[in-house]
């Protein structure tokens, strides 16, 4: 086992990446494939054949260089222990992009504005994903492997930390605006009374009080039947229907107001809700003053929070292709030797072409490699391949899911 340090011998690197066909459908793929294949002579040479390949039996599949630069190789060990974690902190970054992604589609949704597509300094996400290009002055890449996957994990887990803190603060506005809404359009039983109730419906003096009663709809007639009596000192036919709803009515009831609980209760026992009321404009004026306030509140914060959503998915998307520049250095040089020598590539194939490109990426394989790269099944137990879908192809290969 070797213990040096060294930087990496890179495959031939392109001043410009490559494409060689143009998807059919005009969308973009939500769906790639990244992989590395062995060079033996040239990787100019591996790129033509697979392009001839690629264009002669599945036209329809995207194909692009993905220029990964020159990294610090390190030593076998940290290169493994590396490995152990990458499709951990893969699935992380991974998480993380979906999860504002979602929030955007949410917040767009939610504001009935258009969809904007999401893109990294103004590149589109999957023009970025084709077109990649290592950021020198955000990872320098005569830095540890180690301190680059660290940076990056650390970096997205800020990003994941603040947008728990936005939602949170954008959520309790909608919950408290949500708590008011159902209080004005819900049931008779939990909604404001106040714009329900006027001045001249409430009878307050020395001895008389009016109380609101919410009945259920089917239980009008035994209400009305049966409320003077539900105690003593109940002012006879003072009971008038105010408001009726899909489940109840509101009834008014005037009585003398030493009774008012023994009322209370017996009401109750009968199915009958009696509604704590007091009529003040000065209240309902700052009811509506707090409405506004957090209809206002809610608009900014959710602006505010779809243009954060917006600029951080570009920086954990970078992040992200930076992290499979990343894997896909380690997991080759683990799967090929030193000294690096491989070409990798994106594919975006569709499904029913998945089985024919799987094919052609094979075929390109040095079949003597490829033995030990198999799955266990598949080898009697033999060495088994990475993490991730690469353990069952001959080749390094991951997927990344952009949606």
């Amino acid at each position: 086992m070797y213990i040096s340090l060294s930087l990496s011998l890179s495959p031939e690197p392109d001043t410009q990446p490559e494409q060689i066909t143009k998807p059919l459908i005009s969308s973009m793929a939500t769906r790639y494939w990244v992989v590395s294949l062995p060079v033996q002579n040239s990787a100019t040479s591996l790129w033509n054949r697979l392009q001839e390949q690629i264009s002669k039996h599945s036209f329809d599949t995207p194909l692009y260089r993905f220029n990964v630069p020159n990294l610090r190789v390190g030593t076998l060990d940290s290169l493994l222990s590396l490995s152990d974690d990458l499709q951990k902190s893969n699935s992380f970054v991974e998480g993380v992009s979906h999860k504002i992604r979602r929030q955007i589609e949410e917040l767009e949704r939610v504001s009935g504005v258009e969809s904007n597509a999401l893109s990294v300094d103004g590149v589109p996400v999957d023009s970025y994903l084709t077109r990649f290009v290592w950021d020198e002055a955000k990872y320098p890449t005569m830095s540890p492997l180690r301190e680059i996957v660290d940076s990056i994990h650390s970096q997205v887990s800020k990003i994941e930390d603040d947008l728990k803190v936005r939602v949170a603060e954008y959520n309790n506005v909608r919950s408290q605006l949500n708590a008011i809404n159902r209080k004005q359009s819900g049931s008779l039983a939990v909604r404001d009374l106040s714009n329900l109730v006027k001045p001249e419906d409430i009878i307050t003096s020395e001895h008389l009080v009016t109380l609101l009663a919410v009945v259920p709809k089917y239980s009008q007639k035994d209400w009305l039947a049966s409320y003077e009596t539900l105690t003593s000192y109940v002012v006879p036919r003072s009971s008038k229907k105010l408001f009726e709803d899909n489940e109840y009515a509101l009834y008014t009831v005037t009585l003398f107001g030493r009774v008012a609980d023994n009322f209370r209760t017996a009401a109750r026992e009968k199915g009958f809700q009696i509604r704590d009321f007091e009529h003040s404009p000065e209240a309902q004026e700052s009811r509506k003053q707090e409405l506004e306030k957090l209809i206002e509140d809610q608009g900014s914060l959710r602006s505010s929070l779809l243009q954060w959503c917006y600029n951080s998915y570009g920086e954990v998307f970078s992040a992200w292709m930076h992290f499979c520049a990343v894997r896909v250095f380690t997991e080759s040089i683990l799967r090929y030797g030193l000294p690096p020598s491989f070409l990798a590539c994106v594919l975006a194939p569709s499904v029913k072409s998945e089985k024919k490109v799987r094919s052609i990426l094979e075929g390109l394989c040095d079949t003597a490699n490829s033995t030990y790269w198999k799955t266990e099944d598949e080898v009697g137990g033999g060495v088994a391949g990475l993490a991730g879908d690469a353990d069952s192809h001959p080749y390094v290969s991951f997927t990344i899911n952009l949606v």
